[in-house]
C-alpha cells in the first residue's frame, strides 16, 4: 500500500511553525530521470534557440510556432499533462525543472511558458472532458498553440473589471462576444483562445474557449516591446464573434476564480524561468569577467568583481531554495486531496491555491533577483554591457517584464499580506495567538537559550526571532489601523518586504541544513557561506522595513518598546562578508560557470 502523503506545513504557516530540514525537496535531490529531462532541455535551447536570438527577436515568419512544435515532438509541452491526453504526465517538481531550464531561452520561453502555462491549464483543469479531450492533446503536441485573453486597456491589476461582454443568442446556440483585450502572449499565431468576458450584467466574469477561425475574432498588431521582442504580443478583438455555448470553459462566472487559481500557477512558473535565466546570465558574467583583463590582469581577480559575482550567486542559490521549496509542498499537498478523493484536476488547483501566499512571494523575489543579476552582468562587461552586439542588452531588456507579468510586484506583495490576513479571519492560521505571545515577550527577559539540532542553532534561532519581528509589527499594525491598514499601502509593502526576506531566508537555511547532514565537502561549505551570508543581510533588510512600519503607525512609549524589540529581533552576529563572498565568487571563478 503506498504511504499517505500528509500536508507538512499549510500554505502560511511557514511563519508560526518550524519545517524540518528533512522534510523539504532540495534541488541536490533530483533523481536521474529528472536530470535527464533537464539535459534535454539545455540540448534542446542550444541546438534550436540560442543560435537564432536574432531572428526570434525579428520575429521570423513561422519560427515561433514551428520550435513550439519541435519542444512538443519532445514532449516538453506536456510534461505536466496527464498521458491520456498526449501528455507525459510528470510531477509538479518536474515540471518547475522544465520550466527553469527553459527560462535561459529568452523570448522563447515566454511563448513556451505561455503555452503550457495559461494557454493550456485552463481547459486541462477547468474543462468538461469533452473539451479536454477536443483541444489537450493537440494542445500538448504543440499541433495547436494555446494563449490566454485576460488584460484589457482599462482591466489589467483589476481583471474583473473588464468589459468585454457576451450575450447569449437568440436561438441559444451561440454566445455573441464584444470586446477587446490587450497584451495577448502569442496572439499572432496561437489556434485556442481561452478568453474572460461577463455575461450580460454578471458581477463576475466567464470564461470561454475560442478558435481563431471562429467568425468575428481579429488581431491587432505586433506590440513594439521594450523586451522579449521575439514573442508574438497582440491585441485580440471580438466584433460579434460567434462562441458554441458548448465553448462555455466551467460555469458561469466562474471565470475571475479561474484567472486566480491559473495566476497562482504562473506566479511560482515565473519564478522558476527567472532562476534558469539569472544561472545563465551568471555564467555569461563568469566568462566575460575571466577572459576580460585590464592593468594586466583579468578583472576577475579584483574584489569589486567579486562581489558582484558572489551577490548574484547567492541571491540565484537562494531563489532556486524557495522555489523548489514551495514547488514540493504544492506536490505534496495535490497528492493528498487526491487521496481525500478531489479528482486529479481539482487536486492540482486546490494544491496551488493552498501555497498561493508563497507563490505571489516567490515571483516577486524571483523577479527582483533576475533584475539585480542582469543589471550586474551588464556592469560586469561594462560598456560591452551597453552594446546590443553583446549579450547583456537582450538579458536586461527581457528580464524587466518579470516585475510586470502575472500581477506586478507591488500588487504581489500586497496579496501576500492580505491572504496571510484573510486566512487569520477564516481561522485558518492562527496568527493573532503567537503574535500576542511575541507582543507579551516585549515585556520579558530574552531567551539566550538554543536547541542544538543540526550545527546550524544560532540561524535557527534568527529565523525564529525575524518571525517574531513580523508578528509583533503586523500585529500592531492590524490593532492599530484595524479596517483602515488595506488603505496603508506602504504599511502592506513593508509587511510583505519582512514576510519575502524571513521565508527566503528560511528556505536557503533549510536547504544547506539539509544538504549538510548527507555530505560534507568544499561546495557543501561554501552554501553555508552563501546562507550565512544571505541571512546577514536578510536582517538588516527586515530591520529597515520594519522600522519604517512601525514608525508610520506607532508613537511615543509604544514605538519605542516595538523599535526595541525589533533591534532584538533582527541582532544576528558579527561575519566577515567579504571574506565569504570571495570564497564564493572563487569557486565560481575557478569553474568559470555558475556551479552552486
Amino acid at each position: 500500500m503506498a504511504q499517505k502523503i500528509n500536508i507538512m506545513i499549510k500554505g502560511g504557516e511557514f511563519l508560526i511553525k518550524e519545517t524540518n530540514a528533512q522534510d523539504i525537496f532540495i534541488p541536490e535531490d533530483w533523481n536521474e530521470e529528472q536530470l535527464m529531462i533537464a539535459e534535454m532541455c539545455r540540448d534542446f535551447l542550444k541546438q534550436n534557440v540560442s543560435n537564432q536570438l536574432d531572428e526570434i527577436d525579428h520575429q521570423q515568419e513561422g519560427l515561433m510556432p514551428e520550435l513550439l512544435e519541435k519542444a512538443g515532438a519532445l514532449g516538453l509541452l506536456g510534461i505536466s499533462v496527464p498521458e491520456a491526453y498526449n501528455g507525459i504526465g510528470k510531477n509538479f517538481v518536474t515540471s518547475m525543472l522544465t520550466t527553469e531550464v527553459m527560462g535561459a531561452g529568452h523570448s522563447f520561453a515566454v511563448a513556451l511558458a505561455a503555452h503550457t502555462g495559461i494557454g493550456t491549464l485552463p481547459i486541462l483543469y477547468y474543462g468538461n472532458e469533452e473539451q479536454k479531450k477536443k483541444y489537450i492533446p493537440k494542445l500538448a503536441t504543440g499541433e495547436w498553440k494555446g494563449c490566454y485573453c485576460l488584460t484589457e486597456p482599462d482591466a489589467g491589476s483589476d481583471a474583473n473589471s473588464g468589459k468585454t461582454k457576451a450575450t447569449l443568442s437568440a436561438d441559444g446556440k451561440h454566445y455573441i462576444l464584444n470586446g477587446q483585450k490587450m497584451w495577448i502572449t502569442n496572439a499572432g499565431f496561437a489556434d485556442v483562445f481561452t478568453v474572460f468576458a461577463k455575461i450580460d450584467d454578471d458581477k463576475n466574469l466567464s470564461a470561454f474557449i475560442i478558435e481563431k477561425n471562429f467568425q468575428g475574432l481579429s488581431l491587432g498588431n505586433e506590440e513594439n516591446k521594450m523586451g522579449i521582442k521575439g514573442s508574438s504580443t497582440r491585441q485580440v478583438f471580438f466584433n460579434d464573434c460567434k462562441v458554441p455555448v458548448e465553448n462555455l470553459l466551467s460555469t458561469r462566472e466562474n471565470g475571475f476564480k479561474i484567472a486566480v487559481n491559473i495566476l497562482n500557477l504562473g506566479r511560482i512558473k515565473l519564478g522558476g524561468a527567472a532562476l534558469g535565466a539569472a544561472k545563465e546570465v551568471i555564467n555569461k558574467s563568469v566568462n566575460y569577467a575571466n577572459e576580460r583583463e585590464q592593468f594586466g590582469r583579468s578583472i576577475a581577480k579584483y574584489g569589486a568583481i567579486k562581489y558582484k559575482l558572489a551577490e548574484q550567486a547567492i541571491r540565484t542559490y537562494a531563489t532556486e531554495s524557495v522555489t523548489y521549496r514551495a514547488s514540493r509542498n504544492i506536490e505534496d499537498a495535490t497528492k493528498f486531496y487526491i487521496e481525500s478523493g478531489m479528482n486529479e484536476a481539482q487536486a492540482k488547483l486546490k494544491g496551488t491555491e493552498q501555497f498561493a501566499i508563497e507563490a505571489a512571494i516567490i515571483k516577486v523575489h524571483a523577479s527582483e533577483t533576475l533584475d539585480y543579476v542582469v543589471d550586474e552582468g551588464v556592469q560586469i562587461y561594462g560598456g560591452m554591457g551597453y552594446s546590443a552586439e553583446a549579450p547583456m542588452d537582450r538579458s536586461y531588456r527581457d528580464s524587466r517584464i518579470n516585475r510586470i507579468f502575472e500581477g506586478t510586484n507591488e500588487i504581489n506583495r500586497m496579496l501576500s499580506v492580505d491572504m496571510m490576513l484573510k486566512r487569520t479571519l477564516k481561522g485558518e492560521l492562527d496568527l493573532m495567538g503567537p503574535a500576542q505571545k511575541v507582543a507579551a515577550e516585549l515585556m520579558s527577559i530574552p531567551d539566550f537559550s538554543n536547541d542544538e539540532k543540526d550545527g546550524f542553532a544560532k540561524d535557527h534561532m534568527y529565523l525564529k526571532n525575524f518571525k517574531k519581528a513580523i508578528l509583533m509589527t503586523a500585529g500592531a499594525a492590524v490593532q492599530k489601523l484595524m479596517q483602515s491598514l488595506s488603505k496603508e499601502q506602504e504599511v502592506i509593502m513593508y509587511l510583505a518586504d519582512m514576510l519575502i526576506e524571513t521565508y527566503v531566508a528560511e528556505s536557503l537555511l533549510l536547504r544547506v541544513a539539509k544538504l549538510s547532514a548527507k555530505q560534507q565537502n568544499e561546495l557543501t561549505d561554501l552554501k553555508m557561506d552563501i546562507a550565512r551570508v544571505y541571512i546577514y543581510d536578510a536582517a538588516e533588510r527586515i530591520y529597515h522595513a520594519g522600522r519604517n512600519a512601525i514608525n508610520a503607525f506607532a508613537e511615543g512609549d509604544e514605538r519605542r518598546m516595538m523599535l526595541m524589540g525589533l533591534k532584538r529581533f533582527t541582532k544576528v552576529e558579527e561575519m566577515n562578508t567579504v571574506a565569504a563572498r570571495r570564497r564564493i565568487a572563487d569557486k565560481l571563478i575557478a569553474e568559470n560557470r555558475y556551479c552552486f
